[in-house]
């Protein structure tokens, strides 16, 4: 009953991501409550985190909402995918200026 939170980040993070068989989800209890670490993929991150952060917020209220319901503290840390900060320039600044016709 008690990992009632991570079977609930999981349903969630897996019905949002396009790689769901990156989804990776650690549990860790302590005097403070419940840790849920999250790990997606670099490519799902944006969906993950939503416009200004949203998606993010409202996973973590739903998680509140199901720690409360089982007398429960639970918070949610999700990591930075290696190589951070999503896809990088893979044009130069020559061809950028070149596609603006300046």
């Amino acid at each position: 009953m008690a990992e009632k939170d991570q079977e609930f980040l999981e349903y969630v993070v897996t019905s949002l991501v396009d790689n769901p068989n990156e989804v990776k989800i650690n549990r860790v209890v302590d005097e403070m409550g419940v840790l849920l670490t999250l790990d997606v993929s670099a490519a799902d991150m944006g969906k993950i985190i939503g416009r200004s952060g949203n998606t993010a917020k409202a996973i973590r209220t739903l998680l509140r909402v199901v720690g409360m319901k089982n007398n429960a503290r639970v918070n949610l840390k999700i990591n930075e995918p290696i190589g951070g900060k999503g896809p990088t320039a893979t044009r130069s600044v020559d061809e950028a200026m070149e596609d603006l016709k300046i």
